[in-house]
C-alpha cells in the first residue's frame, strides 16, 4: 500500500503568498523540500500535461488510453490537465492525483480563456482597438473570476504574437501589428489575469505566447514557417513578450513555427539563452499542443525520442500532449543524454507555479461550487462586458453626419446575415461561452429605440457556414440569393437601412486562414441590390480579422467595425449607432485596399527607393495599379466631434542620454458632443546602424473632453525610448536626428525634429 505524504504537513513552514513571479527564498526552500522526496519517475510526470479525454467524473474510461490516462493521474505522472472544467470536475480529478499518488502532488488545471470564461468580452485584437488598459486589464480580471470559480488555475493567454497579415486567422486572438501596443496590452492582460497575488483563487497563471514569431507565418498561412531577420525578430516580435515578462507572466508557451530552420519549440536560443538566460524568466515553458512530438514532421527529429531530448535540452519545461517525456525522458537521464539537472530545473519551474497558487496549502483552493455559481455570468459581468465591448467599436466613415441614429424615426430597416445572429458575436476562442448566448444586433436595435419606430428585418443571405466547431467549415462560398428579394423590399422607403455583414465567428481563428479577407458568399450582391433602392446606409462589420472593404467603402455612407463584441454586441454597437456612446475606438491593424497588399504595416522600412520619382519614371517601390497605403491606416478612428491638435512644443531641441525630452500639443475638441480622444506618439529614427522604420508608435493617451474644451497632451522620452537592436547586436539608443509625430492615427499627424547627443545609455 502507497503512503500518501500530506503537502499540507510538508510544507506548512514554507508558505508563500507573494506574487509570481520572482523565485523567493521561501518558495524555492518549499519546493525543494518536496524534490528531495521525488524519483526521478515522479519528476518527469511533473513535465507531463494530458487534455482530457473521458469523463472526469463519470465511470473510469473503458478505452486502454483513457485507462492509462487514468493511471497515470493516480501514479503522480501529470503535472497538468487541459480542458477539466467546473468545480465538480476540477475537484475529482485533483482527488484523483492528491489522494492516491505517492506524494499527493496537486495537478494544474489549464484552459483556453481567451477573451472570457463564460462571460464573453470582445476578441483581443478588437480590445486593442479601445487602447484603454483600464479595460483590456478589467476584461482579463473577470475572466480570471469567471474562471477561478470554474476551478481553474491557469489560462493560455495573452497571445502578444505581432502579425502584419490579415490573411492569417489567428489575427483575432493578438494586439495587432505594432509592438508597442501588444507590449502595453500584453501587461494590462497579464495584471488581470494575475492579480497581485496568485494564491488568491480568483486569479489564474497567464501564459504569454507564442515564443517566438508564431504570427509572421509566411502567406498568413497557420503553422506555417516564419522566415524574418534578427533585426525584425528582436526590434518586433520580441518586445511584447519581454514586457509580459517584465509584468510577472507566470509561464510562456513556445509555437508550431520555425525561424532559422529551427523549431521554436527546439530553440536553445530563445528559450534557454534568451528567455531563461538574458531575461531571467523565472516561471515555466509550455510546449504548444503536440509541438513536440511535431518536431518529426518538421524533420529535426528521426522520432519521439529525439523529439524530447531536443525540447526539454532547448528549454521546453512542460509537454503539452505528445507524452514524449513520460515516455523516453528516463530512459535519456539514464543512458546519460540528459542531464538531470535539466530535469530538475524544469520541475521547480512547475512546483514553483503549484507553490504561487497556493496548491500546496490546499489543493482545492478553487473548488468551491458556491462561487462558482454566483460569480459566472453575474449581471456586474455583463455590466462590464457592455461597457469594454463599446469601446472596441471604431467608427471607420461617416459621410455627412449619418450617424449617430435618430432613436424616434420612423421606418428603420434591419437586414443582413448577421443581423440576429446571436453565436457570430461571441467569436473564436469563446471558452464555455453558451452557444447563442449573445445579443444579436436586432435585439440591441430594437432594445433601443422608441416604441413608435418601425423595425423590419430581412436575413437576405446566409454566410454558408456549415458549422460552428473546430472541424473544417464548409460552403463558405454559398451562393443563394432567394432571400435578397425580401431584404429589398425591407429596405424599400426605409429612412435608414443597418446592414449586418461580415465573418462567421469561426471563419477566423486558429486555422483559418484565408486567400481573400473580403465578404463571402452573396454578402456584396445584397448590399448592391438593397443600396439600388435605399443608398442611406449603415454597414455594420462583425469580424476577426481586417478585411478589404475598398468597394464597400466607396458605396456606402457610413462604416462602423464592430468585430466580434462578446456577449452584449447587440447592445454595445446599439449605443453606438444611437449615440448612447461616442465611438473611439482605433484600429491595431491597417485594413488593405486590397489582400495583394499584405503584409501591409504602417512601421515599415523606407527603402533606397521610396519614391515617387521626380521624374515620373516607375522605378521605385510601389504598385502601378493601386496605391501603396492602406484603405485605413493604424490607429484610424473617427468621432461623432472633431478634434483639433496645435503645434508641437518640444522642452529642449537636443537632450543628452540621460536627459528626458517633454513633447506637448494642445487637443481641442471643435465639434458638439462630448468624445474621447487617442492621441498618438510616433519617433523615427532618421539615421541608425540598422535601417530603420519611417515611425514607431511610443506612446498614446486617451483624452476625453466635453465640447468646445482643450487640453495639454504631454509625453516623456528618454533614450531608453529611442533604444533598438543595432548593427552590432546591443539593445541601445544611437545618437543623431529625430523626427516626432502626434496625431490622431499613424498617417495624420504633425511633426517636430531633435537631436539625441552621444553619450551613455540609460539603465
Amino acid at each position: 500500500m502507497r503512503t500518501v505524504i500530506t503537502l499540507l504537513f510538508v510544507f506548512a513552514c514554507f508558505l508563500s503568498t507573494a506574487p509570481v513571479f520572482g523565485a523567493e527564498p521561501d518558495a524555492m526552500k518549499q519546493v525543494d523540500v518536496l524534490m528531495n522526496k521525488m524519483t526521478l519517475t515522479e519528476k518527469i510526470g511533473q513535465l507531463n500535461q494530458y487534455s482530457s479525454t473521458f469523463d472526469i467524473t463519470g465511470p473510469p474510461p473503458a478505452d486502454e488510453a483513457g485507462q492509462a490516462r487514468l493511471e497515470h493521474i493516480r501514479s503522480g505522472q501529470v503535472g497538468s490537465m487541459l480542458n477539466v472544467v467546473g468545480v465538480a470536475a476540477t475537484r475529482r480529478a485533483q482527488e484523483l492525483a492528491v489522494k492516491n499518488s505517492r506524494l499527493g502532488i496537486p495537478m494544474l488545471f489549464g484552459f483556453d480563456v481567451i477573451h472570457g470564461y463564460q462571460t464573453m468580452f470582445p476578441i483581443p485584437l478588437a480590445e486593442a482597438a479601445s487602447w484603454d488598459m483600464a479595460a483590456v486589464e478589467q476584461s482579463a480580471r473577470i475572466a480570471a473570476v469567471e474562471a477561478g470559480a470554474a476551478g481553474l488555475h491557469w489560462t493560455f493567454a495573452p497571445m502578444v504574437d505581432i502579425s502584419r497579415d490579415a490573411r492569417w486567422g489567428r489575427v483575432m486572438e493578438g494586439a495587432g501589428e505594432d509592438p508597442y501596443l501588444n507590449a502595453i496590452v500584453a501587461a494590462a492582460r497579464v495584471r488581470g489575469f494575475q492579480g497581485d497575488d496568485l494564491s488568491k483563487p480568483d486569479t489564474i497563471a497567464a501564459c504569454a505566447k507564442h515564443f517566438a514569431a508564431y504570427g509572421f507565418a509566411e502567406a498568413g498561412r497557420d503553422y506555417n514557417t516564419a522566415e524574418i531577420s534578427d533585426d525584425t525578430l528582436f526590434n518586433v516580435v520580441l518586445p511584447p513578450f519581454k514586457a509580459a515578462v517584465d509584468a510577472g507572466v507566470a509561464t510562456v508557451m513556445n509555437g508550431f513555427n520555425e525561424v532559422n530552420g529551427i523549431p521554436v519549440t527546439a530553440d536553445e536560443r530563445l528559450q534557454r539563452q534568451l528567455l531563461k538566460g538574458e531575461w531571467g524568466f523565472e516561471g515555466m515553458v509550455v510546449s504548444d499542443w503536440g509541438s513536440i512530438g511535431e518536431l518529426m514532421p518538421h524533420g529535426v527529429a528521426a522520432d519521439l525520442k529525439q523529439a524530447a531530448h531536443l525540447a526539454i535540452t532547448a528549454g521546453s519545461d512542460m509537454d503539452m500532449e505528445s507524452s514524449a517525456y513520460l515516455k523516453h525522458l528516463p530512459e535519456l537521464v539514464k543512458a546519460g543524454l540528459v542531464d538531470e539537472k535539466i530535469i530538475d530545473d524544469a520541475v521547480r519551474r512547475v512546483l514553483l507555479l503549484k507553490a504561487k497558487l497556493g496548491l500546496f496549502e490546499d489543493p482545492y483552493r478553487y473548488c468551491d461550487a458556491q462561487r462558482e455559481k454566483e460569480v459566472i455570468y453575474s449581471e456586474s459581468h455583463q455590466a462590464a462586458a457592455r461597457d469594454v465591448a463599446r469601446k472596441s467599436i471604431v467608427l471607420l466613415k461617416n459621410k455627412d453626419n449619418l450617424l449617430p441614429l435618430k432613436k424616434d424615426m420612423g421606418v428603420l430597416a434591419v437586414i443582413g446575415p448577421l443581423a440576429d445572429d446571436k453565436d457570430a458575436p461571441l467569436g473564436s476562442w469563446r471558452g464555455k461561452g453558451v452557444t447563442d448566448s449573445a445579443v444579436s444586433l436586432l435585439a440591441g436595435i430594437k432594445a433601443a429605440v422608441g416604441k413608435n419606430v418601425t423595425v423590419r428585418y430581412a436575413q437576405g443571405a446566409t454566410l454558408g457556414v456549415g458549422t460552428r466547431s473546430f472541424v473544417e467549415e464548409l460552403s463558405l462560398n454559398h451562393d443563394d440569393r432567394s432571400g435578397i428579394k425580401a431584404a429589398v423590399e425591407a429596405a424599400r422607403g426605409a429612412d435608414t437601412v443597418i446592414m449586418a455583414l461580415g465573418e462567421e465567428a469561426f471563419q477566423s481563428g486558429e486555422g483559418r486562414s484565408q486567400v481573400e479577407i473580403g465578404l463571402k458568399g452573396v454578402q456584396m450582391d445584397l448590399l448592391k441590390a438593397v443600396h439600388a433602392v435605399n443608398p442611406n446606409i449603415v454597414v455594420v462589420l462583425s469580424n476577426g480579422r481586417p478585411l478589404v472593404l475598398t468597394e464597400i467603402n466607396d458605396m456606402v455612407p457610413a462604416l462602423v467595425e464592430a468585430w466580434h463584441l462578446g456577449s452584449q454586441s447587440g447592445h454595445a454597437v446599439a449605443d453606438v449607432l444611437f449615440g448612447d456612446h461616442n465611438p473611439s475606438g482605433k484600429l491595431p491593424m491597417s485594413f488593405p485596399r486590397h489582400v495583394g497588399q499584405l503584409p501591409l504595416y504602417y512601421n515599415h522600412k523606407k527603402t533606397g527607393r521610396p519614391g515617387p520619382d521626380p521624374g515620373g519614371l516607375v522605378f521605385w517601390s510601389h504598385y502601378t495599379d493601386m496605391p501603396n497605403s492602406p484603405l485605413f491606416p493604424f490607429g484610424f478612428g473617427l468621432s461623432y466631434t472633431t478634434f483639433d491638435y496645435g503645434d508641437i512644443a518640444l522642452s529642449n531641441k537636443e537632450i543628452a542620454f540621460d536627459e528626458k525630452l517633454t513633447i506637448t500639443t494642445t487637443l481641442t475638441n471643435t465639434g458638439k458632443h462630448s468624445g474621447a480622444e487617442v492621441v498618438q506618439l510616433y519617433v523615427r529614427d532618421l539615421v541608425g546602424s540598422r535601417t530603420r522604420p519611417v515611425k514607431e508608435l511610443k506612446g498614446f493617451q486617451k483624452i476625453t473632453l466635453a465640447a468646445g474644451a482643450s487640453q495639454k497632451v504631454s509625453f516623456t522620452i528618454d533614450s531608453n525610448d529611442l533604444a533598438f537592436y543595432t548593427r552590432d547586436g546591443q539593445w541601445r539608443a544611437e545618437p543623431g536626428e529625430f523626427v516626432v509625430f502626434i496625431g490622431t492615427n499613424s498617417r495624420d499627424v504633425q511633426e517636430a525634429r531633435f537631436t539625441l547627443k552621444q553619450g551613455r545609455q540609460l539603465n
